[in-house]
């Protein structure tokens, strides 16, 4: 196994490619009684339209299909719920989709090599009939009907749309009642014999392991199969504009939510180091317009526009990428007007140096604290590896970010023309 050791937090992670094409990651945390396992595939809702390898003819399925095999993963030939079978052996599994791929994970403090077997047999053997099929749409469809009821998703589901003119990010991941209503039995199989394969998927293990014990346990229960080929993803072409600036919708809420997204062009097209950089520039940014600490934050605080600090994020794979500021406030539009101000006085080159140094601390700090729980190191290699970054990068590079970076990067991707503003009130 390759060992990609980082002195700086002390963690060694090893890393096996298999002939198959699976990769597998693990990161020893001695001493830890916790144990965290996700087994994940490159293969998301914005996954719809693709070549299978050895066809020549494109396939579209319905959107929704990824978080549909999803939730029929776990049901069996033999009758069980291997939901319930990980839940009867103490472990505490779950799954999940999001627009670039799907995980499926368990964590436990004993038993792990027993629900191992039951793990690695469910995601590797698929069970649909036309019964269970029909059944689950009923399922999804409530779920779907639930999530139009939820203020918090529509306003974030509106900043993608306001955003997004084609790009399939902008849908909802589980698809609608209409489109869910065309998927078959058949259509699962395809997209799992097609993104269920190993060369497409990634694991990561960490708690108290020896990592060669581990891989062999691990390689008893993989089923033998050649490495594929690659599978070509179709996607639409993706002006650089935006929709339009400003989504207001009206729902039943005490308090108007708000989303400011911020659309970020050709992020796709850098080095994996230079995305991790760029990522840790756009994250010093947001806190530096709207931290805490921030002018912005202090002045819409002590005036009674908000009451508690927005949730400020910035995220990318590759096919997309966009700012995204969520909260509450009693008069969003005049937020924005503020916060578009506030970037045009960084922009003027005001940014106080003692104020971006500790703030590169502070980061740092978040970054460490990330390596203190087996969960968050897991989940962040596998999330990190499916958009091709080295998660030690980050680490790596926060501290010797300078301001003139910041200063470009600013000029670059904070352009007031790729700004939206979503709202739902009352």
């Amino acid at each position: 196994m390759q060992i990609i050791q980082n002195l700086k937090v002390k963690e060694s992670l090893y890393l096996e490619n298999l002939e198959n094409g699976l990769t597998i990651m693990i990161i020893p945390k001695k001493k830890v009684q916790k144990k965290y396992i996700i087994w994940g595939t490159n293969y998301g809702s914005n996954d719809s339209k693709f070549i299978v390898p050895g066809e020549n003819n494109v396939t579209e399925v319905p959107k929704g299909v990824a978080h549909f095999l999803e939730h029929k993963m776990f049901e069996q030939e033999n009758g069980r719920n291997s939901l319930d079978v990980l839940t009867d052996l103490g472990v505490n599994a779950n799954a999940y989709t999001t627009n670039d791929h799907t995980a499926y994970l368990y964590e436990c403090t004993d038993n792990f090599y027993e629900a191992l077997d039951e793990f690695m047999d469910y995601v590797q053997h698929p069970y649909f009939t036309d019964e269970n099929v029909e059944k689950e749409k009923g399922i999804i469809g409530q779920e779907i009907t639930m999530y139009d009821d939820y203020p918090e998703w529509k306003v974030y589901l509106n900043t993608l749309e306001a955003m997004y003119h084609e790009n399939p990010v902008k849908l909802d991941i589980t698809g609608t009642i209409d489109t869910i209503k065309d998927i078959n039995k058949e259509i699962l199989y395809k997209c799992y014999n097609t993104f269920y394969v190993p060369s497409n998927m990634a694991m990561v293990i960490c708690g108290d392991f020896e990592p060669e014990e581990l891989l062999k346990e691990i390689k008893k229960r993989i089923i033998k199969q050649d490495k594929k080929g690659e599978i070509k993803r179709i996607y639409p072409e993706e002006p650089e504009t935006i929709v339009k600036e400003k989504i207001v919708q009206k729902m039943d809420v005490s308090r108007p939510l708000f989303n400011i997204g911020i659309k970020v062009n050709n992020f796709s097209s850098l080095s994996s180091k230079e995305k991790v950089r760029k990522s840790i520039m756009m994250q010093l940014i947001l806190n530096l317009l709207f931290g805490e600490s921030s002018n912005l934050y202090k002045q819409l605080y002590n005036n009674g526009n908000i009451s508690y600090l927005p949730v400020m994020d910035f995220e990318f794979s590759k096919t997309y990428s966009h700012v995204l500021i969520s909260g509450q406030s009693n008069n969003p539009e005049e937020l924005y007007e503020n916060f578009k101000n506030e970037i045009k006085k960084m922009k003027s080159q005001n940014i106080n140096q003692e104020d971006f140094e500790r703030l590169k601390k502070t980061l740092y700090g978040e970054y460490i604290k990330e390596y203190n729980d087996v969960t968050d190191i897991a989940r962040m290699f596998l999330v990190d590896y499916f958009k091709d970054v080295n998660t030690f990068e980050f680490i790596e590079q926060v501290s010797n970010i300078n301001l003139e970076e910041i200063y470009q990067t600013l000029e670059d991707y904070f352009d007031e023309s790729k700004m939206v503003l979503s709202i739902v009130k009352a």
